[in-house]
């Protein structure tokens, strides 16, 4: 089993930054990788960023060149920089990790851009 929580999500203005973070627990040895995705209301829960354990790195286009995703050494807390945040950025920031056999969720940690 593993256990994802995040934190760092806010109200934040337009242009700004916020860094979402992610603590795994339990059984981290087993992960592979790990992300990030968003949910807006009304609509499907979206890719936002990947990083796997050879540190391959994958961005939606929406947000390549203002988000980073990186891991700290340990590998068991996961990090989304958001830089130049966009209105169409808010949403609810979910982590994720993957495991050989199950697909795990933390609870979610809101985003909110205003204009």
């Amino acid at each position: 089993q593993v256990h994802l929580d995040e934190s760092g999500g806010g109200l934040v203005p337009a242009g700004g930054s916020l860094r979402l973070s992610c603590v795994a627990s339990g059984s981290t040895h087993n992960i592979y990788a790990v992300g990030w995705y968003r949910q807006a209301p009304g609509k499907e829960r979206d890719l936002v960023a990947t990083v796997n354990t050879g540190a391959v790195t994958n961005y939606a286009d929406s947000v390549k060149g203002r988000f980073t995703i990186f891991r700290d050494n340990a590998g068991t807390t996961i990090y989304l920089q958001m830089d130049n945040l966009k209105p169409e950025d808010t949403a609810v920031y979910y982590c994720n990790a993957r495991t050989a056999f199950q697909l795990y969720w933390g609870q979610g940690t809101q985003v909110t851009v205003s204009s």
